[in-house]
């Protein structure tokens, strides 16, 4: 329910036309998709030190969709670390995730973030 209230409002306040519902939409659910398979991939290489690749490479992903997609980036990624933090994560680490985030929002390349010996495949 929060997430179709943001998408409302987010909409109403960029001004979106009604053409631009529906593409806004598509790169909102195409962005989350970006985001959930860097997790996913994230979670299946278990690799030391490679959190802030999937970080900015799933934010890197989700934002070429477009803005819909930037937007669920932003919304995710400050989620994730909103929840992190109450958890009692340090806080300096989710500075760094949320760096390694916005780099990849902005469309600088996620490999900056890749730790040496990461499978190709990734």
């Amino acid at each position: 329910m929060r997430l179709c209230t943001g998408l409302v409002l987010c909409c109403l306040v960029l001004g979106v036309s009604s053409d631009g519902w529906y593409s806004f939409f598509k790169e909102a659910v195409q962005g989350t998709g970006d985001m959930w398979r860097a997790y996913s991939d994230m979670r299946e290489a278990n690799y030391k030190n490679a959190d802030k690749y999937f970080h900015a490479r799933g934010n890197y992903d989700a934002a070429r969709r477009g803005p819909g997609g930037a937007w669920a980036a932003r919304v995710i990624s400050d989620a994730r670390e909103r929840i992190q933090e109450f958890m009692g994560h340090g806080a300096e680490d989710s500075r760094a995730d949320q760096f390694a985030n916005e780099w990849g929002r902005s469309g600088k390349d996620p490999n900056h973030f890749r730790p040496a010996g990461l499978p190709s495949k990734y």
